[in-house]
């Protein structure tokens, strides 16, 4: 018999996250940030008969208009193990609809491999991208050199040789000089943005989980890379290159010694973040040769309004655009 008990305290839940190879987008701070802009986080630990845990999930709820209510979303989890994967699933799903009277249950597990039990279905909105770099640290820096794309050694040693330096962001200052890097990067890319607000309170919520790096010339930032980051797993959040940056390519260099960071930490996942179409994915292809198929976005219809809600009614495809653009933003 498992039961669903909310966790109230930080502590104990980062603890469990980190010890148990959780994604950084499960850490309390992740559900903090978004429950500043909109959402409310729900942290729940799963218990056995015997009163010990053996999973836990932050699920976001986002309230939604009539007559959908809200969506429940779980990004990168759940943490169970997979011979208690039904049970668990079969009792989040009753949480959720009890609670937040949810129109879905989405889930995007960190894995490449996740089946689901009778009622789920492979959902045809996806959150975030399943396709993705994933780097394993364990290999060494020689290995993972040997992996890339030679164009792409060569950049990093040649950025490298600039007269560039590379920092990790410390005060809101130099945040906030990197978010001007970052505006103009979406205004080239044609890509939306947070608020400054936003990105604030993610340096604030998720602190040392969060680190941001810069590579400066002349003592102004020309480039930022920032991730998220666990015990195992760094996911690349932002990043953003300013023309400079741009001709001197420095963004190989910031990569490779973000790369080298997490290795040093003991971290033993590098995720990219996604891949999507042009520039950005060829770039990130440049790594390594192989390219990450994560299980994808699973649905568990929990109301009469489901299939409204996905087949594209006026109203729900355009709530589902603006979700998914706030969520595909992290």
């Amino acid at each position: 018999m498992m039961m669903l008990k909310r966790c109230q305290n930080k502590n104990e839940w980062d603890d469990y996250i980190l010890e148990h190879g959780g994604h950084p987008l499960q850490l309390w701070g992740w559900g903090e940030l978004k429950a500043g802009h909109g959402w409310n986080a729900s942290r729940l630990f799963a218990y056995n008969d015997s009163e010990e845990i053996i999973g836990a999930v932050q699920v976001l709820i986002r309230k939604l208009p009539l007559p959908f209510r809200s969506i429940a979303y779980v990004p990168r989890g759940p943490i169970v193990q997979d011979n208690q994967k039904d049970e668990f699933l079969h009792e989040l799903s009753n949480f959720v609809k009890s609670r937040y009277h949810s129109v879905s249950l989405t889930i995007e597990p960190d894995t490449e491999e996740f089946t689901v039990p009778k009622g789920w279905v492979k959902a045809s909105n996806r959150i975030l991208p399943s396709q993705t770099v994933i780097l394993d640290l364990n290999r060494s820096e020689s290995e993972l050199l040997a992996d890339m794309a030679k164009k792409t050694r060569q950049y990093i040693r040649k950025s490298a040789a600039e007269a560039i330096q590379i920092k990790t962001i410390k005060t809101k200052e130099d945040l906030t000089k990197c978010l001007d890097i970052y505006k103009d990067t979406a205004k080239r890319a044609k890509f939306a943005l947070h608020s400054y607000q936003y990105y604030v309170d993610v340096f604030d919520r998720l602190g040392d989980h969060s680190p941001v790096f810069a590579v400066y010339v002349e003592g102004q930032p020309i480039a930022f890379l920032w991730l998220a980051i666990s015990a195992d797993t760094a996911f690349e959040l932002y990043g953003g290159v300013n023309e400079l940056g741009q001709q001197l390519r420095v963004n190989y260099a910031l990569k490779w010694h973000a790369i080298q960071k997490c290795k040093e930490w003991g971290l033993t996942r590098y995720d990219f973040g996604g891949l999507i179409e042009g520039g950005v994915s060829t770039f990130k292809m440049g790594w390594t040769e192989k390219e990450v198929e994560l299980a994808g976005t699973f649905d568990r219809p929990l109301s009469p309004f489901y299939e409204l809600w996905v087949s594209g009614l006026p109203l729900a495809k355009k709530t589902i655009q603006k979700i998914k653009a706030i969520i595909s933003k992290h």
